[in-house]
């Protein structure tokens, strides 16, 4: 008799970022902005880095790889986001919302192995430079970045399989602005205990694995930067790493918050908050982090400017 109760979900309702009518044309805006932004700012380093060799290098094809990601992570929320905002109905069907759910998990994933694959790849550059151009060889640099997708999938997989088996019935509001996991488990009318324990598991093997990797790879950084004897040697060092190491804080801070708490200690409306930072604003600060703070990048989009006004000069 329980199943029988049991309604099939067709669609679900995304309350969104707020309620109030006078806003939706503000966050339009914003959101719009922001997204443009990303774009722009994530295609122009894969540009630049593409079009000068001096960054053909493993470090670059990372920073690269990195700008791809945050283009799919961005695209994955806020093209949807925006059409909410211009909408009357506020529905995503339920294929459509484990589809954004499982892609949202795949990028966010990969972002975080990736980060540790680039702390590494800054481990060998600094503390190993000899070894560097043999060790960090294109092929290795491949399967690196075949692995953390491998990572993002893997575990996107695992926890879809779980999500999606689980019965929603009565409320079909979900109090978030995406698909994201914890509002959908409390959309469900059966126990999610097992699906908490899976999120929690996942999400702290990923976290501390990949901490690890930076942590450990950043010590020995640290010491190796300490025997540097000339000041500019040591500036150079810490410039390669300082942009880096604000992009681990800034996605790692907010997924930790997000995902390695009590269930018990979800606030939606918080969260809601929270997701727009990591989301939405990360991918579009990280392009800016990289080339603000980075002199390589700074004098390559300085080159490909001037490649640029050269070649409209000569077409007018």
């Amino acid at each position: 008799m329980a199943e029988q109760n049991h309604t099939s979900v067709a669609e679900f309702i995304l309350e969104g970022l707020s309620d109030q009518a006078e806003m939706k044309a503000p966050l339009f805006a914003l959101f719009l902005l922001i997204y443009t932004v990303t774009l722009l700012g994530n295609v122009g380093i894969i540009v630049v880095i593409r079009g000068d060799p001096r960054l053909h290098t493993s470090m670059y094809f990372f920073l690269g790889s990195l700008s791809v990601v945050d283009i799919c992570f961005s695209s994955v929320i806020a093209p949807r986001t925006l059409v909410s905002f211009l909408s009357e109905r506020k529905t995503i069907s339920f294929v459509g919302c484990m589809g954004q759910a499982a892609f949202y998990i795949v990028f966010v994933t990969t972002e975080c192995f990736l980060l540790a694959v680039m702390a590494y790849d800054r481990y060998m550059a600094i503390c190993n430079p000899l070894l560097y151009s043999s060790v960090m060889t294109r092929r290795l640099c491949m399967w690196l970045l075949v692995g953390s997708y491998t990572g993002g999938v893997l575990t996107s997989i695992i926890q879809m399989t779980f999500i999606i088996r689980l019965p929603f019935c009565g409320s079909n509001v979900i109090n978030h602005f995406f698909c994201d996991v914890p509002p959908l488990l409390a959309l469900s009318c059966a126990s999610t205990y097992i699906n908490e324990m899976i999120l929690f598991s996942l999400a702290g093997v990923i976290e501390l694995s990949t901490i690890s990797t930076i942590l450990v790879s950043y010590t020995f950084i640290s010491f190796a930067i300490l025997r540097i004897r000339s000041a500019e040697g040591r500036q150079k060092a810490f410039s390669t790493c300082a942009s880096h190491l604000t992009a681990v804080t800034m996605l790692y801070g907010t997924t930790i918050f997000m995902y390695l708490r009590p269930s018990s200690s979800y606030s939606l409306n918080t969260d809601k908050v929270v997701s727009v930072f990591y989301t939405v604003v990360i991918p579009m600060l990280n392009p800016l982090i990289y080339s603000l703070r980075n002199q390589e990048v700074k004098d390559a989009l300085r080159r490909t400017a001037e490649r640029i006004t050269v070649r409209l000069r000569a077409l007018l």
